[in-house]
């Protein structure tokens, strides 16, 4: 089971939708904020696909969650942009807690535009970057493969 994680899209929707088409495969699409109107009417388009959307700090008018979690494949997976977090400064440690706390054993989020995975003591920790706005150089995307031998996290450059 492969899923799809794109964040921090910043009024980019082409980029989002010529992600989406790409990975064809990935029937689970998580947008993890900061443009939630990027993905809205995608959602509409590939009506083959189930997506799990957050909104982030630039969402002002929002009345999506921040946070939420989503099981997959067995797998509970926590989703967030990660402001409420306090992920700006690094700090992943609220994020994981809370994972931990409930079971998780993925936990996505965005906000910081720098695309890092992490595996802490049974929990990956996946930020796929900024498909839009990097702060490292290429803008990318994350895919995660649920597989019977494990989970695998990958960052995708753009």
């Amino acid at each position: 089971m492969r899923l799809l994680v794109i964040s921090d899209s910043h009024k980019r929707s082409s980029i989002v939708d010529r992600i989406i088409r790409k990975e064809e495969n990935a029937k689970h699409i998580f947008f993890l904020g900061d443009i939630v109107g990027d993905i809205e009417d995608l959602v509409y388009e590939y009506t083959d696909r189930n997506f799990y959307i957050v909104a982030g700090n630039c969402d002002y008018f929002s009345d999506i969650k921040a946070f939420d979690f989503a099981e997959i494949s067995g797998k509970k997976i926590l989703f967030s942009h990660g402001h409420t977090f306090g992920v700006k400064s690094g700090n992943t440690g609220t994020l994981k807690k809370i994972a931990k706390e409930n079971g998780c054993d993925i936990a996505l989020y965005g906000h910081t535009h720098i695309a890092n995975i992490e595996y802490d003591d049974g929990l990956y920790l996946v930020n796929p970057g900024s498909c839009s706005h990097s702060r490292e150089g290429a803008e990318s995307y994350a895919v995660i493969d649920i597989l019977p031998s494990g989970i695998l996290p990958q960052i995708i450059k753009i």
